[in-house]
């Protein structure tokens, strides 16, 4: 394990020792939505509906190169939002559950239709509605404005808030703790 982890001036790993193990086991990373790919805020238009969300574009390549190297991304999200599929569908996500009020039913009907124990998966989520997906996880996550009582149980908080790199971290965690990213940089460099 390195020292310290400074792709966008992240947390230094001996603040989150078991991170770096944890992360090397990743083979699926599920995401919130609201606070974890967006900065949490919600636009309400004239017509009584969302009408605006904004995504971090390190966030998906990060998720494109996870997908790379055959981890996939699941949505699990208690809000329904037309923005949301349509940036999933963008990035070739094909786990999206929204509108979920059990997100961990929604996990381990994900997890059985891959094939994967909870422990194989990363959760990233910023608010109490995230426990129950979290609380089996093999790596929990939490953005780095997220609700002090979820960076409580986390085992690795981002310095960047969700809808502003937040993702982009993590996934530079795990391609660079399951030995992937210096050569996905190296490729990109070419």
């Amino acid at each position: 394990m390195p020292t310290a982890f400074n792709t966008h001036n992240t947390n230094p790993l001996s603040q989150y020792p078991q991170a770096w193990d944890r992360a090397g086991a990743v083979k699926l990373l599920v995401l919130d939505v609201d606070g974890v790919l967006t900065n949490g805020q919600v636009f309400i238009g004239e017509n009584g509906k969302e009408s605006l969300k904004a995504f971090d574009i390190q966030d998906g390549l990060g998720i494109k190169l996870l997908e790379k190297i055959g981890i996939s991304t699941a949505i699990i999200t208690g809000r329904s939002s037309k923005m949301v599929l349509a940036r999933c569908d963008e990035l070739g996500i094909q786990h999206v559950h929204m509108g979920v009020e059990n997100k961990a039913a929604a996990l381990e009907n994900i997890l059985q239709s891959l094939g994967l124990k909870p422990s194989d998966c990363a959760v990233m989520g910023d608010d109490w509605p995230d426990f129950q997906m979290m609380k089996s996880a093999g790596l929990k996550v939490c953005p780095a404005q997220g609700h002090d009582a979820v960076k409580e149980i986390a085992h690795f908080v981002t310095t960047r808030s969700g809808g502003s790199g937040a993702v982009r971290e993590v996934c530079d965690l795990i391609l660079k703790a399951q030995n992937r990213y210096d050569e996905l940089l190296t490729q990109a460099r070419a």
